[in-house]
């Protein structure tokens, strides 16, 4: 089994936040729960969308898909990852918050 290394698991995480949508899609589940139809309307995209968006976070081990009969509920995949994103969200907004707007992302970061 291949050990994952401090900057491969930051790359991930850095991978699935760069996206506005799988961004969206994480700080939603950070509250509780979701199905995918709900999460795509909440968000306004398509539910083949939100899909592939939820395979990709699956793929980063962020989120996990648990069956419920013919549906499936996607929750993060460790408490700790809401904790991040909070810790996250209030250090960038300390930061600088008009700092790499998504229209200035190819320009920083």
């Amino acid at each position: 089994m291949q050990s994952v290394t401090h900057s491969d698991a930051l790359a991930r995480f850095g991978s699935a936040l760069s996206d506005p949508t799988r961004a969206e899609i994480l700080l939603l589940l950070r509250d509780g729960p979701g199905y995918p139809s709900d999460l795509a309307e909440t968000i306004g995209v398509s539910r083949q969308i939100l899909s592939n968006h939820l395979a990709c976070l699956r793929g980063c081990g962020l989120v996990v898909a648990e069956p419920e009969g013919r549906r499936s509920r996607y929750e993060l995949a460790d408490a700790r990852i809401a904790k991040a994103l909070d810790d996250l969200l209030g250090l960038v907004l300390t930061v600088d918050p008009a700092c790499c707007s998504v229209a200035d992302t190819e320009d920083c970061c």
